[in-house]
């Protein structure tokens, strides 16, 4: 369940290292930032747990753990925030991304959050019925591109 804490105290908790500048800049309070080690480790931590939900994780967001720590750090925080089972369970919220994802024709993001659908327990039949809703908004190609990335990647349900 949620921590009951808002949106924006979540972020602002990650984001507590930052302060607003004169010009409306993000300016690094150097008296709080975590020393590399500290922040390797749970970069390191949050790669495993995104590697575990959403199997292989894109190359471009390894390199930002190294390039820009802290934007990998809040990104991981925000990603976490989202995935938390709330009003929707992260089932539900599974379902919902793969529909939007094969609504977008989006091959990685598709084959990615079918993955992590497996891993939760969504059933095919769960995904079918999100897919049919997905071709009454967005199509036949979508729900045809959806269906068929699920019965690669889950089997024929």
């Amino acid at each position: 369940m949620r921590s009951g804490k808002s949106v924006a105290e979540n972020l602002s908790a990650v984001a507590s290292p930052w302060c607003s500048g004169s010009d409306d800049m993000a300016v690094k309070k150097t008296s709080k930032i975590p020393t590399a080690r500290a922040k390797n480790t749970q970069s390191s931590k949050g790669m495993k747990e995104l590697e575990k939900k959403i199997g292989k994780v894109p190359v471009f967001f390894k390199e930002l753990m190294k390039t820009q720590p802290d934007m990998h750090e809040a990104i991981l925080a925000f990603d976490q925030h989202i995935w938390d089972d709330g009003a929707l369970s992260r089932k539900t919220k599974k379902i919902l991304a793969i529909s939007i994802a094969a609504a977008l024709r989006d091959q990685h993001a598709v084959q990615a959050q079918l993955a992590g659908a497996k891993r939760l327990g969504v059933t095919p039949e769960e995904i079918e019925e999100g897919l049919r809703v997905t071709f009454l908004l967005s199509g036949m190609p979508a729900y045809v591109y959806g269906k068929a990335a699920m019965e690669k990647i889950m089997g024929k349900g």
